[in-house]
């Protein structure tokens, strides 16, 4: 299967534009899941210690490698440092464990998964912490941004960044940062477009990638009154028709649109031939009309949003 990729600054390396995603991925079922994605054809695994599954993937990954498929350097593997571990000191500590977890050597991007600071929670405690315990601790981001840094520095970690972070915050790391951010991760959705933010950090030489790429089909499952009061973009008829038009599904015009935007994507699937149909991004191409009929279904609609759920308002 053909892709593309991305250029990561300051390292210069490739980030595939198309990747598989692995929240709420069930462990029973993750390594086989992320076997198939391989198999599919994704070079890209964006994983997180939050998801609780990092010991699956790295289960799937050895799989992969040990049939032949790929070798380790072929692959693109992201994870996150979860709010509990921002102290300078739990940095090192929680990226070995997720290393550990994986069964790697290395990690080709590691982010800072909010901006959002809680009390440190041992591992033998509980792990992932997950948002079980919402008791902020205040740390400065520049402390976490230099602990990230060293990471990069020890070899261990080939890029970094960040994730959830608005213009504000950007422009705050970017301040004092001596190894720049490669990626800034964030929700970017047809009802949520991120225009500004993304225009603004690609202007900064800051590559992104978009989660959530299908709105709220992956929040009715949580319970969500925003996601359930929104109408499915799967049966939003403008993207249909544009989708009909392409001979393609809808899911494969949201993700065109993005990649066509310069914004890797991370969707996912259990489903072979829905994992086979997103991975088909790169035959067809919308025309700048579709662009701007896209563009202009932005709400905007923020359905991971730590102030609604956390009462934590980053983005108030």
């Amino acid at each position: 299967m053909a892709t593309q990729s991305l250029t990561l600054q300051p390292s210069g390396h490739k980030m595939p534009l198309l990747g598989f995603g692995t929240w709420k991925v069930s462990k029973d079922t993750t390594a086989n899941v992320v076997l198939k994605a391989i198999e599919a054809g994704y070079r890209l695994l964006d994983c997180a210690c939050d998801y609780g599954n990092e010991v699956q993937v790295g289960q799937g990954i050895k799989m992969a490698i040990e049939k032949g498929i790929v070798t380790r350097e072929e692959l693109f593997i992201t994870s996150k440092l979860w709010n509990t571990y921002h102290h300078k000191e739990h940095v090192p500590l929680a990226f070995a464990r997720t290393l550990k977890d994986l069964g790697l050597d290395y990690i080709d991007l590691y982010l800072i998964h909010f901006p959002i600071s809680l009390k440190y929670v041992p591992f033998e405690e509980l792990y992932p912490p997950e948002w079980g315990n919402m008791e902020q601790d205040p740390v400065p981001i520049h402390e976490t941004w230099a602990a990230m840094e060293d990471l990069v520095r020890s070899g261990k970690v080939r890029d970094i960044g960040v994730s959830n972070f608005p213009a504000i915050l950007l422009m705050d790391v970017l301040s004092y940062a001596k190894i720049k951010p490669a990626v800034l991760h964030i929700e970017v959705h047809p009802y949520l477009n991120n225009s500004q933010l993304i225009k603004f950090a690609q202007s900064k030489g800051l590559q992104i990638t978009g989660y959530s790429n299908f709105g709220p089909a992956s929040y009715v499952e949580l319970g969500s009154p925003t996601a359930q009061n929104a109408v499915p973009l799967f049966k939003e008829e403008r993207l249909s028709k544009i989708a009909a038009d392409h001979k393609k599904t809808v899911a494969q015009v949201i993700l065109r649109w993005l990649v066509q935007n310069n914004v890797a994507v991370i969707p996912k699937s259990s489903d072979p031939v829905r994992v086979a149909q997103n991975a088909d991004i790169f035959s067809f191409v919308l025309s700048e009309k579709e662009v701007e009929v896209i563009d202009g279904m932005n709400i905007p609609l923020r359905l991971n949003d730590p102030g609604a759920y956390a009462n934590i308002p980053i983005y108030a």
